[in-house]
């Protein structure tokens, strides 16, 4: 289930972010990217705490991509970690380049 739920979220050319929302740093990652000019439909922000399998979904964030920890970021297939990487992009302008090359914004 967790398996099937995050791999369908997870696709080339959007933005999806795993979050909590109580997270301070699930909310300052959505604020980050939420700035951005991203095309409408690309950029998600799945609440895993809506479901009934949080702790499913985040052993299997662990698996996929090294953490458990929330909020994870994906940019198309690629994890680029949690808010203190994405932070990391925006101040060295890796994050709209990468942005850029799946197309997401407008």
């Amino acid at each position: 289930m967790a398996q099937e739920f995050v791999n369908c979220k997870i696709q080339p050319g959007k933005v999806v972010v795993f979050i909590k929302p109580t997270c301070p740093y699930c909310r300052k990652a959505q604020e980050i990217l939420s700035q951005l000019p991203i095309k409408q439909g690309l950029l998600e922000f799945v609440d895993i705490t809506a479901t009934k399998h949080t702790n499913e979904i985040q052993d299997y964030l662990l698996q996929l991509t090294g953490a458990r920890t929330v909020p994870r970021v994906f940019i198309g297939k690629d994890c680029i970690g949690g808010c203190s990487d994405l932070v990391s992009m925006q101040e060295s302008g890796e994050l709209l380049t990468r942005l850029k090359q799946i197309g997401a914004l407008q």
